[in-house]
């Protein structure tokens, strides 16, 4: 009699491979990308040097830094016919439909796609991360009946990427200083997770030998899904729907009573918090002061509470929770949340892609088959 194999739903618990791109630390609770705790790198670098770390390994000296940043500004432009193809999509569609099929297009003009040699994926990663906010930000104001803004070649990631979205108008957050720097830790607090959902689909695609942009398609499509990209999105809309901060704690229960899933709150990897949430709530939280919006701020906190003293297991919240509505209050409309996830996590991806190929195994598990036994098909009866 055969051995009945042991099954993880979902893979839970199980090690497939080894990545030296990122770790949670145990002992810390820490996030870790290539041995630095997140919270120190988004205290202390940009998002730029967070890239050039995960992709090489380590951070960039100050000459390496420009050269890279400048090579990322150069690529920051769409030609005509992928603007015009973004221009013809329906605006009825999720604009993660609209991001997934500009990297395609992208993708089927690199005539060297299928070129598996380290530094034309990091190449490929480049690009994509120079263009991804550029085809963002166009597709939030084209939905707006707004004109496109050029990329600028001056101005950093992430303000360049509010300036395409709101110009320079009087109170845009493209004009402040303390805006950009809460936009910018965002990025690199959502810039690397290990073998997350998206990471290991990518990493699946890549198995096979299949090219880059196929391994970043798939990847955003498993991170559109609400149990993974989209829980920023659902943690807003639960806001808005509660709306008072003197109704957030009878919500909550209510939810709980029900067994409802509350999204940001919980996460596989921490036991003990999501080592990312004290930089992005302290972010979030002076966001909302300079805006004049505490009243998200309130119902946070009475959320956050609600939520850890009536769960047996004390739920704490993970990134997205203070994510959703520093999104919001920048400005941000709230089904963009997840491709602005995508314009962070290009990076981890890309990383882990090339990780992949430089020790590849194709990734085929086996299943554990429950259906009905061997049996002959019956002589017809007509």
């Amino acid at each position: 009699m055969s051995e009945t194999p042991e099954i993880r739903k979902g893979l839970y618990g199980v090690v497939v491979d080894e990545t030296s791109v990122s770790k949670v630390v145990p002992e810390t609770n820490s996030l870790t990308y290539r041995g630095y705790p997140v919270q120190e790198l988004a205290r202390y670098c940009s998002f730029e040097e967070v890239a050039y770390l995960l992709w090489n390994g380590r951070l960039p000296t100050q000459e390496s830094l420009i050269r890279f940043s400048a090579r990322e500004k150069a690529l920051r432009h769409l030609d005509r016919h992928l603007i015009d193809l973004i221009m013809s999509m329906p605006l009825s569609c999720h604009p993660m439909d609209v991001l997934r099929t500009a990297v395609s297009f992208i993708g089927a003009q690199d005539p060297d796609a299928y070129t598996r040699d380290s530094e034309h994926v990091r190449h490929s990663a480049l690009e994509l991360m120079a263009k991804l906010p550029t085809i963002v930000a166009l597709d939030i104001r084209r939905r707006q009946g707004k004109s496109y803004i050029e990329p600028s070649r001056k101005k950093g990631f992430a303000e360049n990427f509010l300036w395409m979205v709101f110009g320079d108008e009087e109170g845009s957050p493209a004009n402040s200083r303390s805006n950009i720097e809460a936009f910018d830790k965002s990025l690199i607090l959502y810039a690397e997770h290990s073998f997350n959902a998206s990471t290991f689909t990518g990493r699946v695609v890549t198995s096979t030998m299949s090219d880059t942009y196929s391994a970043v398609v798939a990847a955003i499509g498993a991170l559109k899904g609400p149990l993974h990209g989209g829980a920023n999105e659902a943690v807003m809309h639960n806001m808005l729907e509660i709306d008072d901060p003197s109704k957030a704690e009878a919500w909550a229960k209510e939810k709980l009573n029900n067994k409802d899933l509350v999204m940001g709150f919980g996460h596989r990897v921490y036991k003990k918090g999501d080592s990312r949430v004290p930089t992005m709530e302290a972010a979030f939280k002076e966001l909302a002061e300079e805006h004049g919006q505490t009243k998200w701020v309130e119902m946070y906190d009475i959320l956050a509470k609600t939520m850890e003293e009536n769960t047996s297991i004390k739920i704490k919240p993970n990134l997205d929770f203070p994510a959703g509505p520093a999104y919001y209050i920048l400005g941000f409309p709230i089904e963009f949340f997840t491709p602005i996830f995508v314009m962070a996590r290009i990076t981890g991806w890309t990383a882990h892609i090339v990780e992949q190929n430089e020790n590849n195994s194709l990734i085929r598990p086996l299943s554990a088959y429950v259906g009905e036994e061997q049996r002959s098909v019956p002589p017809k009866s007509f």
